[in-house]
């Protein structure tokens, strides 16, 4: 199911439905993919970002505080990226770093693409 998901929001993001913000971090995390077909698939994905955050002292700021609260390093940097973006909701199959979201402060929705995509599937069955 959560390929699915996946699946399914990139294809949206496509076609232009939804948006796909890349960040510095996001790149550095595909560069470290040690297989390689995974990275190049993962790297045609990533050519589909409709904008791409840059690493700024804003960004250096917001993750340390989330590192001061609990955050792993590179989640206090994704998720400093996404709050910087302004993003509507990030999505994330990882467990503990959803979890810390709901305990923290975070200026922003979190969410599973699984969960994120049943929403966008009921908002399009409801607007038929």
């Amino acid at each position: 199911m959560e390929a699915e998901a996946v699946i399914g929001i990139l294809r949206r993001c496509e076609n232009r439905e939804l948006e796909f913000v890349g960040s510095d971090i996001i790149k550095l995390e595909i560069t470290k993919t040690q297989d390689h077909v995974k990275r190049q698939k993962v790297l045609l994905l990533y050519e589909g970002i409709t904008e791409e955050i840059r690493y700024n002292a804003q960004i250096k700021a917001r993750a340390a505080q989330l590192r001061e609260n609990g955050a792993k390093l590179l989640d206090s940097l994704h998720l400093a990226f996404a709050e910087y973006a302004d993003v509507d909701v990030f999505l994330t199959t990882d467990t503990r770093l959803l979890k810390f979201a709901v305990r923290s402060d975070i200026r922003l929705r979190t969410d599973n693409p699984v969960n994120y995509y049943m929403e966008v599937l009921d908002r399009d069955q409801s607007s038929d």
